[in-house]
């Protein structure tokens, strides 16, 4: 049995070659499958489909297919808008909070450092990031296109660009979290939130840093110190970059 797919915007990229220049891909059913079986055999992880239509009509990621179905899939639409219920992800979040795998480590410090509950753990294994997504209700970031393919992943995305720089403003675009961003409000050890102290209240201070500098923050978590040193203008000009004009 051979079924007609329609892939439409930028998930025709992550077809295998030989099909991303064609409209439709006509493909063979060995056996009844679901949707999702048969769209991630392709290469395409679900977490990218923002929408199914089988004859014009939605449907979900377990509906099966049918002889002469024609199956049109579709990317998340401007931006993965991931408080609006969908037909494919009907319970929605509540609120924003990343998991990040080896594969785009960098990037949790750049997402925390824009304000972002990102989690990053390392060690992890695929198991153990899927359980936590789905768990925490997470939306997992990985350039791992297996991963983001297991069931218990609601919310993910796989990310295209290679730099981290690149990949904040990507995660920045995808999702519209210009107005969201709160800049050095999270340890970028640790994730948690920073709250101003008292220079008098910090006992560990390096003379010259406490003889120059009156504004500092403490992790609520690791008990870290912040204050605006000479790294802080580095990273305001990644800031900048990730936030600046190329997003206009």
């Amino acid at each position: 049995m051979t079924i007609l797919i329609n892939f439409h915007g930028n998930l025709r990229q992550l077809l295998p070659p030989r099909f991303r220049r064609i409209p439709s891909v006509n493909y063979r059913l060995q056996r009844q499958a679901s949707i999702k079986d048969i769209v991630e055999s392709l290469r395409i992880p679900h977490t990218e489909v923002g929408r199914l239509l089988v004859g014009g009509r939605d449907v979900s990621f377990s509906s099966l297919v049918g002889k002469q179905d024609i199956i049109d899939v579709f990317p998340h639409g401007r931006f993965f808008d991931v408080f609006h219920p969908t037909s494919l992800r009907p319970a929605a979040l509540v609120d924003l909070k990343f998991l990040v795998d080896i594969n785009v480590g960098k990037l949790a410090s750049l997402l925390r450092m824009l304000g972002f509950d990102t989690k990053y753990q390392p060690l992890l294994d695929d198991p153990e990031l899927a359980s936590i997504a789905s768990r925490e209700r997470r939306i997992l970031l990985s350039r791992d296109r297996n991963l983001l393919k297991r069931k218990i992943v609601e919310f993910g995305h796989l990310v295209r660009e290679i730099k981290p720089l690149n990949q904040a403003i990507e995660i920045v675009e995808l999702f519209a979290l210009r107005d969201k961003i709160r800049p050095f409000s999270r340890c970028l050890r640790c994730n948690g939130r920073l709250r101003e102290v008292a220079k008098d209240k910090i006992s560990s201070l390096e003379p010259l840093t406490r003889k120059y500098y009156n504004d500092f923050k403490r992790c609520t978590v690791c008990g870290q110190i912040y204050w605006p040193g000479s790294h802080r203008q580095k990273m305001e000009r990644v800031l900048a970059e990730i936030i600046g004009e190329r997003n206009e």
